[in-house]
């Protein structure tokens, strides 16, 4: 059962309390991502967060890790989209070892020189290998060409210029205006009483200041135009990326364009795009479509790597599967299939104490409320069939997704 707990500073989490193992989970997240990246600086999130464990407070990198090391401690953070987030992992006996080192690296990072300097030639030789990789090649343009101007279309990796000129005063800037507590979500699971979780939400969260700084993102549609782009590129594969008109995670036909989205390409083996591009036609290894959900904006995503001189029959199929979906729906047999696949495999979510905990996290961020767990598989089989018709027609339209092609492909 979720538990909502306040601190006595008024920090709110959820809490599972789950005595199993003794084991504790913490996942947070501060609002605002790559999208608060400055224009002149994509990829500073990444940076930062990548160095909040290269030493903090008293402890230079060499004495924060060994510190980790020594007690056992899983302690990480990442950069997404719309949020920066963390996840720690320590044994219940050792907990008050693990909250204070998590506090020292959320609230007084050090940013010194050398792990600067190294993190920033981890990036930049990533960026390196990222250049001549059709995947991402073709990600980057995707992205950009979807949402031109705006945050979302920024590479979260940076670019070479961006993180080759990053200074330790612009990452520390950019955590000071990052983490607060007023755009902060906790949750929490394991073997620990409702009291001291309260108790650490003080210890490893007080210290920050009471608001965050964030730019406004605006509100975007990505620009799904039908052109195609394609992309020089001597490779004996072409990448296609390909993109529709998603839903937003807060919109009312969500559910339906999921169950609808799991049917045609959604990733399980059964998926149409997975049977007639790889298993009838043996196209490529794999094929999928998702749906990209970011807090202003959302779409469908969609790829396929394959031969270059196949690459405009496997566009065909799937270009023609979306308007069969789009035109008739799923079949009965499917749609039953699809909400058996989507009930049962949900509970594989929450089978260790740190899934639980990050789903519980992203169930706050989208603002599903504490008993979404519950609901989740009778909001799924509630789902009528023409609901799903009506998803497959709003997301899949004629057929013709926006196209980006990284390789040489024949004819296409």
């Amino acid at each position: 059962m979720v538990q909502r707990i306040h601190s006595p500073n008024g920090i709110e989490a959820w809490l599972v309390e789950d005595y199993a193992v003794p084991i504790v989970a913490v996942d947070f997240a501060f609002r605002g991502g790559a999208a608060q990246d400055p224009p002149e600086r994509p990829g500073l999130g990444q940076m930062m967060t990548s160095l909040l464990d290269e030493g903090a407070g008293p402890l230079d990198d060499q004495a924060f890790q060994l510190r980790i090391e020594e007690n056992a401690v899983e302690l990480s953070f990442h950069a997404g989209r719309d949020y920066m987030a963390g996840s720690l992992r320590t044994l219940a006996g050792g907990r008050a070892e693990a909250f204070d080192l998590t506090r020292l690296a959320v609230t007084v990072p050090r940013f010194d020189p050398d792990p600067v300097e190294r993190i920033r030639q981890g990036m930049l030789a990533n960026l390196r290998r990222e250049a001549s990789d059709p995947h991402s090649i073709a990600s980057r343009a995707f992205t950009a060409a979807l949402y031109p101007g705006h945050p979302y279309g920024s590479w979260p990796h940076g670019t070479l210029e961006s993180i080759g000129a990053a200074s330790r005063e612009e990452i520390a800037v950019h955590h000071a205006r990052l983490f607060a507590r007023d755009n902060l979500v906790v949750s929490i699971v394991g073997a620990i009483t409702a009291a001291d979780a309260a108790a650490m939400l003080d210890t490893v969260f007080a210290a920050l200041p009471a608001r965050a700084g964030l730019s406004p993102v605006a509100e975007v549609a990505p620009a799904v135009a039908t052109d195609r782009r394609l992309i020089d590129l001597d490779v004996p594969q072409t990448v296609l990326q390909l993109a529709t008109p998603g839903v937003k995670r807060s919109d009312p036909d969500y559910m339906a364009a999921y169950i609808a989205n799991h049917i045609l390409g959604g990733g399980s083996f059964s998926s149409r795009l997975f049977q007639k591009v790889r298993e009838e036609k043996g196209l490529a290894y794999s094929v999928s479509t998702q749906l990209a959900c970011f807090q202003h904006s959302a779409y469908v995503a969609g790829g396929v790597a394959t031969s270059n001189d196949r690459a405009a029959e496997s566009l065909a199929i799937i270009e023609a599967e979306m308007a069969e979906m789009a035109a008739q729906g799923p079949t009965a047999d499917e749609l039953e299939n699809a909400k058996s696949y989507i009930t049962g495999s949900y509970a594989l979510r929450f089978d260790t104490s740190a899934k639980i905990a990050n789903q519980l996290t992203h169930i706050q961020l989208e603002g599903l409320g504490s008993d979404y767990i519950e609901r989740r598989n009778a909001l799924v089989e509630a789902v009528t069939p023409e609901e799903v018709r009506a998803a497959g027609r709003r997301l899949f339209g004629e057929g013709k997704p926006f196209v980006t092609a990284v390789g040489r492909p024949e004819r296409l």
